[in-house]
């Protein structure tokens, strides 16, 4: 008769206390939840915002057996952070400064956690806290740096890859290129998505790390593109590069973007695969 494994004993969640403290989490950011929903709905470089909680909430749902296991160990620690949290948010509300009361958000809902469930709990739940950090829009003044920077690039290669077509261009030192079309948002949601994408299809660290730093090069390169072929279309019908043409066009782009991802992640994998079997004879 085979022996009878038992499984390891599920760790009694304090659920009550867990409900207590979200209600009060609810009630104390809720101005700040409200305007982060008006700025998901609104900013349309936040359109991945919906998804990020949704996500989240996803990956610690699949993992719950898991986290059923885990032993918790309430540390003090994390009241600590809930109080500075709390500082931060008092400050940051004073200030009229929306980007550290969010902040404020996120890291008092990491030091619930810590509080509750110990070290090891959050731990366990690292990564889908990390991806909350996605769904905060960018400070403005980072955001203004950033995209100054990506409109450079982006004109620098529409112009190139225009002057390789040989296609006249009227430009003022270098192509227009609008803030809309820097390429903040594709580089935004392609980073997201390559995170999410590492973790479910990636196991390896050090790839995980390889195709996150990939999306800048991916995105500013698909960007370019994008820039490239909108200038094409105004040789034909100057209406092809605005509006409806011009939006779909943008997400054209992006899933070529998101393929190019994916099929340099096949590459990466088979590469590294043919290498470690030359090693192996």
């Amino acid at each position: 008769m085979a022996p009878v494994v038992e499984a390891p004993p599920k760790s009694k969640f304090p659920w009550p206390v867990i409900l207590w403290f979200g209600a009060l989490l609810l009630i104390a950011y809720y101005p700040i939840l409200r305007r982060l929903l008006y700025a998901w709905a609104y900013n349309e470089d936040m359109g991945h915002g919906f998804f990020v909680p949704l996500i989240a909430g996803f990956i610690v749902w699949q993992r719950k057996d898991e986290l059923m296991q885990v032993k918790l160990k309430p540390n003090p620690w994390g009241l600590v952070l809930v109080g500075i949290s709390g500082a931060l948010l008092i400050v940051a509300t004073l200030g009229a400064e929306v980007f550290s009361s969010r902040l404020a958000m996120i890291f008092t809902l990491i030091g619930v956690i810590w509080a509750l469930g110990g070290t090891l709990l959050l731990k366990k739940l690292a990564f889908p806290l990390f991806l909350l950090f996605f769904m905060l829009p960018i400070p403005i003044v980072i955001y203004n740096q950033l995209t100054f920077r990506l409109q450079l690039v982006a004109s620098h290669l529409a112009d190139w890859a225009l002057t390789v077509l040989q296609v006249p261009v009227i430009r003022e030192g270098k192509l227009n290129v609008v803030e809309a079309c820097s390429g903040i948002r594709s580089l935004l949601s392609l980073t997201f998505l390559t995170l999410v994408y590492g973790y479910f299809f990636e196991k390896r660290t050090w790839m995980r790390v390889v195709l996150f730093f990939s999306t800048i090069p991916i995105a500013v390169i698909a960007n370019g593109s994008r820039v490239t072929v909108t200038a094409l279309f105004t040789q034909i019908k100057a209406e092809l590069a605005e509006g409806f043409f011009h939006e779909a066009q943008g997400w054209v782009i992006f899933m070529v973007a998101l393929g190019i991802l994916i099929l340099w992640h096949q590459m990466l994998s088979r590469a590294t695969g043919f290498v470690n079997a030359r090693r192996a004879h």
